[in-house]
């Protein structure tokens, strides 16, 4: 599958992207095999973690059926750098369009990052596959619900921030397509284990509320 298929199959199946902020190399294969058995497929290594590259290529060679990528994508370097590392998702806190139309011509799959109607349709009109919602402490499901409904029908949202089981179905509710979970799901130093055991709990959280 290439990365646009893979990214359509998870959003029908486990919509939720595994934010693995400060994963060192050494644990990528195992932290990204966990997270494989229990049914996540979307994973992003943010490049401010420690050789964050080195990561994204250990993963994305070892879950060949994941999505395997990169947050804190910044620049049209980075995206390159990603791609060549094997990398694609391409997910940045920000829209800026020159990474879009980047990621796009590379046939990656493009989130950025937006928060007003204006950058969302922005984002849209650049060739953003979907819309992360950043940040969602912000952003509350009543104004995801009032932002969605100005969007085109087909848009894909993911909030992220502050994003857990218990407040996940009122975003679905409110028209989110998945979700960006960090710090609830990995940490710095957990083990393979306990990053499973965290993404149990968000699976069962979608039960029943997938939205493609």
């Amino acid at each position: 599958m290439n990365a646009s298929q893979k990214f359509a199959t998870a959003l029908q199946t486990l919509p939720l992207v595994a934010i693995l902020r400060g994963l060192r190399p050494a644990e990528a294969v195992p932290v990204g095999q966990a997270l494989q058995s229990t049914g996540w497929t979307l994973i992003e290594v943010p490049l401010n973690s420690p050789q964050p590259l080195d990561s994204i290529a250990a993963m994305a060679a070892a879950c060949p059926q994941a999505l395997v990528g990169a947050g804190t994508v910044l620049s049209v370097e980075d995206v390159r750098n990603v791609q060549a590392a094997g990398g694609q998702l391409i997910v940045s806190p920000n829209f800026n369009p020159a990474v879009v139309r980047e990621a796009v011509r590379l046939g990656l799959v493009c989130l950025p990052g937006v928060m007003t109607a204006s950058e969302a349709f922005a984002a849209l009109e650049a060739g953003a596959t979907g819309l992360k919602i950043f940040p969602a402490e912000m952003i509350t499901p009543a104004v995801l619900k009032a932002l969605h409904a100005v969007l085109p029908a087909a848009t894909r949202v993911l909030p992220v921030g502050g994003i857990t089981p218990d407040n996940m179905a009122a975003y679905f509710a409110a028209g989110a397509s998945g979700f960006g979970i960090g710090s609830a799901l990995y940490k710095p130093g957990m083990t393979a284990t306990e990053v499973a055991e965290n993404a149990t709990k968000f699976i069962a959280a979608c039960a029943g509320n997938i939205r493609a």
